[in-house]
């Protein structure tokens, strides 16, 4: 039941990632066409792409990632160990990142919170509430934590190879 919740978090978050980067693509080709097309600028188009949608499609998507095997790594030494270290390693493997992210995900929710509760805005051609812009990278992070977590304690899968 776990797995399934929160595939559908991720999928729901990736979705939204997704989206976002259709938003990004829209909005900056619109901005160029009326530039040259009629010589009127998306007025939105640039701080709407900076506070919102680039977190948004930098971070929703991360754990859905992590989960599909699409994420990048740095391998120094063997994936699968035998034994007892193999399972230690394997696990660490999963847990250093989880902290990692752990800590971000306070960080920006600590910024984030900060912003709601200054009621922070970044003035331009519309008064952009920054407390939403911060939130998705929070929001994106702990899911990954999750993820992470999870994953840790998943019992190993039988190996079918033998």
């Amino acid at each position: 039941m776990i797995e399934r919740t929160l595939r559908k978090i991720e999928d729901t978050l990736h979705l939204a990632g997704c989206l976002a980067l259709v938003a990004v693509a829209v909005l900056i080709n619109a901005d160029i066409l009326l530039r040259m097309i009629a010589n009127r600028p998306v007025q939105i188009q640039f701080e709407l792409t900076e506070l919102y949608l680039m977190p948004a499609l930098a971070t929703l998507s991360l754990s859905r990632v992590f989960r599909d095997g699409g994420h990048l790594a740095l391998d120094f030494g063997p994936e699968t160990l035998p034994g007892l270290w193999g399972t230690l390693l394997a696990k660490a493997r999963l847990l250093l990142p989880a902290a990692f992210f752990a800590a971000i995900t306070f960080m920006s929710a600590k910024f984030a919170w900060g912003a709601f509760a200054h009621h922070e805005v970044e003035y331009g051609v519309i008064d952009w509430p920054l407390g939403w812009a911060y939130a998705v990278a929070p929001l994106g992070c702990s899911v990954l934590v999750l993820r992470l977590i999870h994953d840790v304690f998943r019992p190993a899968e039988p190996d079918l190879t033998r």
